[in-house]
């Protein structure tokens, strides 16, 4: 990557690695529903002037349909169970589990659309939920008297579970669409999904100055402008290198939920992400094997 591209991708890593602290941040006080609901729909109106301004509001009218379902997939209900997850487990963890998001895609394209991955690509599946079902015993959500930390783990799986069925979504019926119309489109779906829920589910006490804050920094900077840097890296760098991102967002997590929430770190996280990410890098060929002859 050229020094730009890299920046960009370290930028984007750090504030999709942020969100899960405003998730913490605003759930409480929101409730997930809500929260999710103002997310999808600060990020649309971002996006829906930009899209205007580039004259391709045409793929909204004739996409309508799918980008809606995209839409529920791609942030509907992966921000939903984010949002609940943030009420039990830490930013860190969370961001743990989100790193999950490749070996559901990679299983997901394997079962739907006949992409079967090579024995190195296998291997990297099984380890990497392996590591899934480790960190997660540790966090006791299967264990006997489990609290809420064992939903909102399911949760979490849930969420990259939707992300990987979306990527196979997008890739089948969206192919061909300007991103940024993707990106705006799905978002303004998430938002139909979303309204009658959140006026059902909409706070009784009016959420804190901060809450709102935390609210709007997710709509805004980590979806909104995110996107803007994740389509651009996929222009320049191609969808490879840009999945690389996926490695450092648990290290930003980290490291935003002890900084501001004094979050701590255990080693069972630690070792769970290591297995996590390796099976990941193998599952979606980052990681460099020597060829066979």
């Amino acid at each position: 990557m050229k020094a730009r591209d890299l920046l960009d991708l370290v930028l984007l890593a750090a504030i999709w690695g942020a969100s899960f602290l405003f998730l913490r941040l605003g759930a409480s006080e929101f409730g997930p529903v809500a929260l999710a609901a103002v997310r999808v729909a600060g990020a649309g109106l971002f996006l829906l002037p930009i899209l205007v301004m580039k004259r391709q509001t045409a793929a909204l009218r004739t996409h309508a349909g799918h980008l809606l379902v995209a839409g529920v997939l791609t942030s509907g209900l992966p921000f939903l169970c984010f949002s609940y997850a943030a009420l039990s487990i830490t930013a860190g963890l969370s961001s743990i589990f989100n790193a999950t998001t490749p070996l559901f895609g990679a299983l997901i394209a394997w079962i739907w659309l006949k992409d079967r991955p090579g024995p190195w690509r296998a291997a990297g599946l099984a380890i990497g939920f392996l590591g899934v079902l480790g960190l997660a015993w540790e966090k006791a959500s299967f264990k006997p008297g489990a609290d809420a930390t064992g939903w909102a783990v399911l949760a979490c799986l849930a969420a990259t579970s939707c992300y990987g069925l979306s990527a196979s979504y997008t890739k089948r019926y969206l192919t061909g669409l300007p991103p940024l119309a993707v990106a705006a489109g799905t978002q303004l779906g998430a938002t139909l999904f979303l309204l009658l829920p959140a006026v059902r589910w909409w706070p009784a006490a009016t959420p804190s100055a901060g809450a709102w804050g935390a609210a709007l920094a997710l709509a805004l900077l980590c979806t909104g402008l995110a996107y803007i840097l994740y389509f651009r890296l996929l222009a320049r760098v191609g969808p490879a290198n840009t999945i690389s991102v996926t490695f450092l967002i648990p290290a930003f997590a980290v490291a935003w939920g002890w900084l501001f929430l004094g979050e701590g770190v255990t080693g069972a996280m630690l070792l769970g992400s290591a297995v996590i990410l390796l099976g990941t890098a193998l599952a979606t060929g980052l990681l460099p094997r020597r060829p066979s002859r």
